[in-house]
Parts: structure tokens; C-alpha cells; sequence
């Protein structure tokens, strides 16, 4: 649960830390709360297109996903709404499960925007993906 005027928000790849888009959170005053990882009823997904090159997370049923890799952020609620306003389609804000049951916001791919795109869930995060790129 979030502390009041804050929001906790997951993020699972270009919003990471030392990732292309992580000073759109710091420059809000966002902070780093923990690195963890999503409940396993998760497909992650190297959508096409870039740069900055981005992941879609998609929940599947239980069973049929992975645990993924995410960080927790919690972001100023004060600017929120403009940081909403840069999230692009195919690409949303939901609420992501993470390991030890807590729900919070966090970046979710519309199912749409996956034709074309590459699984990855094997990996387990973004950056063991973008690792296994430069190998």
C-alpha cells in the first residue's frame, strides 16, 4: 500500500534503473522502493519498433506464465497525470501481482500490440534479454 500523495508503480523495462526512460520517474522525484518480481501469471513480451526499445507485460492464467523481473517506484501522485500522458499505446497502466501477493500500478501491453512481438519470457526480466542481445 502506498503512502499518501505517492503511488507505487512497477516497471519492467525502459522505466528500469539506468534504462532510457528511467529520468521520466526520477525527474517526477520518484524513488526506488525495491526490485522484485511479478506474481508467475506473466508472459513478457520485446515488442517491435524502438528506440528506446520496450517490453510488454501480459497476465495469462495461472500456471500458464512466469515470474518477470520488475521494479517498484513510488511516484509523487502531484505528477503523476503528466507521466500518464507519455505512456503510449500499445502499452497501459494496470495492476500487476507481484511474488508475495501485493497489487500495485504497473505497466501492461494490450494484447494487441503483441502481433509481431518476440517472447521473452524465458529470460525472466528486460535486462537478461537486452544481456542476452549483446552476447
Amino acid at each position: 500500500m502506498s503512502a499518501p500523495g505517492v503511488l507505487s508503480l512497477a516497471v519492467a523495462g525502459a522505466h528500469l534503473s539506468g534504462q532510457p526512460l528511467n529520468g521520466e520517474l526520477t525527474r517526477l522525484g520518484a524513488r526506488l522502493l525495491r526490485a522484485c518480481r511479478t506474481a508467475p501469471c506473466y508472459h513478457l513480451f520485446a515488442l517491435p519498433g524502438g528506440p528506446p526499445f520496450k517490453p510488454g507485460l501480459l497476465r495469462v492464467g495461472e500456471g500458464e506464465g512466469a515470474a518477470v523481473e520488475v521494479e517498484v517506484w513510488e511516484v509523487p501522485l502531484a505528477g503523476f497525470g503528466a507521466f500518464l500522458e507519455g505512456v503510449k499505446p500499445p502499452l497501459a497502466i494496470g495492476t500487476l501481482r507481484l511474488e508475495d501477493g501485493a497489487e500495485v500500478k504497473g505497466f501492461v501491453c494490450e494484447p494487441y500490440g503483441l502481433e509481431g512481438a518476440e517472447d521473452i519470457t524465458r529470460f525472466g526480466g528486460w535486462r537478461a534479454y537486452l544481456r542476452s542481445k549483446r552476447s
